[in-house]
């Protein structure tokens, strides 16, 4: 039975004759935009808001304690900052790789080319990762999936520190791809289960900070580290860190996901927290609730969304361009100045900056214009609103591209060079709080998928840019390449400007047509 009230939000309540609550229906508010204002709600219906009552929390959570949403501050923060840490090891360890390859080149008796083999084979096995990861977690839950994949990538790690071939390095970097990326991936997957719709910018915010950081702090520790002693100790630290992070999800992480559609009696008891670590009860509900097989295809389907293909293809040459100065400036360095391995982790400070500059301007201006737009729009906020603070971040890293760009080509002082590449850094943070979440506020039952393609955005770009940057640059020059670049990246701003006019048009024609 549907609440009765004139002016609000009716199509999207159900109330529930047994508990006489109010039930949000977050895919029809995807539809016409999110009501967060709690006084369109119906006065007569057990409406949960946040503490001052101005906000309407969405979803609306249950009444058990076993639901996520009811969790503690605390246990929530711990729970993001554990995810967030996870997430950060799979591109700090790729990035570890970038830094090495010149002693490896000599160890080997290999080129930087063949060496470099190894980076790019655990770039493209990230993106792979996180669809797998999507497909099983939708079966077996979020913990169980996470802590099989980071016990596989403890142990690729090891192997890669260990290796005494360039052939045994490089198959060890590939299958650690292949499991690394099971947090970054599904990152959204924790935050939807945890949090509601009005705290989902900002904790965006918290998780991708360290994803961000993390090619740029992998070669800064491991240049240092590498000025000292063998590279081989950047992946044995690498190693340890993995290993913290197995511990972290032993000790404190808990299972997030928790299905809010099936009435209380039908909910599998929570009784054992180690046996939702290894997939036991999880595996009960799966059999209880007869999930359907469709899940498993899911993370492959999503991509026939338009907006999520859109998307993706925005991201992937935005965050493209960021990867390949990331992972070639070292070698621009010591060529053209001289850089040895202790310089090189000084200017990786750069990423450093910029991200965490970035970081810290979105944690505010992403919940800023939010409830600017609300207000102007009657508590109202539509998913491509959240597109809009892309704009500015765009342009600046096009100037950044195009001052780098001439830059090296000119030998311009490398404090030039470390200046805009930390706005490159700035801008690809304040974008992808931004993408992911109006991905997330366009199909909040898809969390999962979504997240996983977005990292394939980012992942495959810096694949595909990292392959080709090199030979590029050697042959027509860094400021005609770059500036190439720069003009990618503003033609892909079009693709906003589409979404922020047509995209809701295009949502709803979809799920008329069944997509």
């Amino acid at each position: 039975m549907s609440s009765a009230t004139p002016n609000s939000n009716n199509e999207a309540l159900e109330l529930d004759n047994e508990k006489h609550a109010v039930r949000i229906d977050e895919r029809d508010e995807a539809l016409k935009g999110y009501d967060v204002n709690a006084d369109h709600y119906d006065s007569n219906v057990e409406l949960k808001k946040t503490p001052d009552g101005r906000i309407a929390l969405i979803p609306q959570p249950s009444d058990s304690p076993d639901d996520p949403l009811n969790w503690s501050p605390r246990k929530k923060a711990i729970t993001l900052a554990i995810v967030g840490y996870i997430a950060f090891l799979a591109d700090y360890t790729a990035g570890t790789g970038i830094v090495t390859l010149i002693p490896q080149a000599i160890e080997w008796k290999a080129s930087q080319l063949d060496v470099q083999k190894a980076v790019v084979g655990n770039i493209f096995s990230l993106g792979i990762c996180g669809l797998f990861v999507v497909a099983v977690s939708s079966f077996w839950g979020r913990l169980p999936i996470l802590f099989l994949f980071q016990t596989f990538a403890l142990m690729t790690c090891a192997w890669a520190a260990a290796a005494t071939s360039l052939e045994s390095f490089i198959t060890a970097r590939i299958l650690n791809g292949l499991v690394a990326s099971a947090a970054q991936s599904g990152g959204l997957m924790w935050i939807k289960d945890l949090f509601f719709f009005h705290e989902h910018p900002r904790k965006i915010n918290y998780l991708e900070f360290p994803i961000i950081l993390s090619p740029y702090l992998g070669p800064l520790i491991t240049a240092f580290i590498e000025y000292k002693v063998s590279w081989r100790w950047g992946f044995w630290l690498c190693t340890i860190l993995w290993g913290i992070g197995w511990l972290l999800i032993l000790g404190f992480l808990d299972e997030p996901y928790y299905d809010r559609s099936l009435p209380s009696e039908l909910q599998v008891l929570r009784k054992s927290r180690w046996m939702r670590l290894i997939g036991v009860e999880q595996a009960k509900a799966a059999r209880l609730e007869k999930r359907p097989i469709s899940r498993a295809v899911r993370p492959l389907t999503a991509i026939f969304k338009i907006p999520v293909l859109l998307i993706v293809i925005y991201y992937f040459l935005n965050f493209a361009w960021v990867i390949s100065v990331n992972t070639t400036i070292s070698i621009w360095l010591t060529n053209f100045y001289g850089f040895n391995t202790k310089n090189l982790g000084f200017f990786y400070f750069f990423g450093i900056i910029g991200v965490t500059l970035g970081w810290f301007v979105g944690h505010w201006m992403h919940d800023i214009f939010g409830r600017l737009y609300a207000k102007r729009h009657e508590g109202r906020i539509d998913a491509e609103a959240r597109l809009t603070i892309s704009y500015p971040a765009t342009l600046i890293m096009i100037v950044s591209l195009i001052i780098i760009g001439f830059g090296i080509q000119n030998h311009w002082h490398y404090m030039v060079l470390a200046v805009f590449a930390a706005g490159q850094c700035f801008g690809i943070m304040i974008i992808t709080t931004a993408v992911n979440a109006y991905l997330l506020d366009c199909y909040p039952a898809e969390s999962g998928e979504i997240s996983a393609w977005v990292a394939i955005g980012r992942i495959w770009g810096g694949f595909m840019a990292t392959y080709i940057q090199l030979e590029w640059v050697e042959k027509s020059g860094a400021a005609e390449v770059l500036g190439i670049q720069a003009a990618i990246t503003f033609a892909s701003v079009f693709i906003i400007i589409f979404l922020q006019f047509y995209g809701r048009r295009i949502r709803q024609w979809q799920v008329g047509k069944g997509a």
